[in-house]
């Protein structure tokens, strides 16, 4: 299988796979438990329909929309992904080059192994960078500040990581970071030369953000489980959150709201948007998925924030129904992560091309000129058993 046959998410999935030792593609692939939520991330667009309008004349519909104050040209992007040299050498920089050239944004993890200074001066398009609240608030702290002189647009925290879930996955392959081999591994590393090559022979492999601050995950060899519950603090709270909005004094998301509650106490602390997310089913295993939320979340306070779907995207007709339901955009993980591994700068690009021309085609195809049509009244959903 080669790049240009890769149409849809396992297309890219199965390239991944045959590209990547198994501790890293199952690092991407896995969720938490028994995986229910992962699964039902993506099963949950099935429980609606898209109604379409005949003879609209559509032409060449408008996909643009605003998001963070920055106008881009689809509403779908690249949400946060920690430690991405592990799929492809370029790493972070090939993917904000990606999002640059479809003009959306790039975002950036704090878990990333480019520099928040490197990122902004490999890509001019819009960026978001991703926070966490470390047990040092000086690391928190730092990163924000560097973000704000570098020029980063927004800033999302994640608030569904205060633990790590219980990722099986990564229990039984062995997966670190920085990668080590184990007997575990040993044959699946042995299997993949040129991977292990790429790594060797490139750049040191660093939590590049944090290294000043920490060495564990950079010089010391940390399951991601582990580096989650040393580094992060598992007592944040609102204040916490209402600290680090305050301090970045611009477009400030919180990622990891499920809830009508939340979502309005998201408000009092000066969010201007939220990302409804489950961590793409890496967290708590049994919890709702975000397109089953995004309804109620959007009718409560849709009019205050904006909304945006993380989680279980595949298709055009998701990001589809994730707007008529009520959400301004979606963004997207284990699907960029594996077309980046897939073929790098040139994979991304690839996906956010079939992305982009999903929604296009589908766009015409509901009688929509632009996503404000995009509503409720494009939706029906299907009757619950019971």
């Amino acid at each position: 299988m080669s790049l240009k046959n890769c149409h849809n998410f396992e297309d890219f999935r199965k390239l991944a796979k045959k590209k990547l030792p198994s501790p890293i593609f199952h690092y991407i692939d896995g969720g938490s438990d028994d995986e229910s939520t992962l699964k039902r991330n993506t099963e949950s667009f099935n429980d609606c329909d898209l109604v379409p309008n005949i003879l609209a004349s559509v032409g060449k519909p408008d996909l643009s929309t605003t998001l963070f104050g920055k106008k881009i040209d689809m509403p779908v992007f690249l949400s946060p992904a920690a430690m991405q040299r592990l799929y492809h050498p370029d790493g972070d920089s090939a993917s904000a080059r990606a999002a640059e050239k479809f003009n959306t944004f790039y975002s950036m993890s704090s878990m990333g192994n480019n520099t928040i200074e490197e990122v902004s001066n490999i890509s001019s398009g819009p960026k978001l960078f991703q926070l966490y609240v470390h047990k040092d608030r000086s690391i928190s702290d730092d990163l924000i500040d560097r973000s704000r002189r570098s020029g980063f647009d927004a800033m999302c925290l994640t608030v569904d990581t205060l633990v790590a879930g219980n990722r099986e996955k990564d229990h039984r392959t062995g997966f670190t970071t920085p990668p080590k081999l184990t007997l575990q591994s040993l044959v699946s590393f042995a299997m993949r030369p040129r991977w292990v090559f790429n790594y060797l022979t490139g750049k040191r492999f660093e939590l590049s953000n944090v290294k000043k601050k920490t060495d564990k995950g950079t010089n010391i060899a940390k399951s991601v489980i582990e580096y989650i519950n040393e580094q992060y603090d598992p007592a944040m709270g609102w204040k916490d959150a209402e600290y680090c909005a305050k301090k970045w004094n611009g477009p400030f998301a919180l990622k990891g709201v499920m809830s009508v509650d939340d979502a309005k106490r998201a408000i009092d602390i000066g969010c201007t948007a939220i990302m409804i997310s489950n961590h793409g089913g890496r967290q708590l295993d049994g919890s709702r998925s975000p397109f089953d939320q995004v309804k109620a979340i959007s009718d409560a306070v849709g009019d205050k924030l904006e909304i945006i779907l993380d989680g279980g995207v595949r298709r055009g007709t998701h990001v589809l129904k994730a707007i008529a339901a009520g959400a301004k955009a979606c963004s997207f993980g284990k699907m960029f992560l594996f077309s980046l591994a897939a073929g790098g700068q040139q994979g991304v690009e690839h996906l956010l091309q079939n992305m982009h021309d999903e929604i296009n085609r589908n766009m015409v195809l509901m009688g929509c000129k632009n996503l404000k049509e995009l509503n409720n009244s494009k939706l029906i959903y299907r009757k619950q058993k019971g």
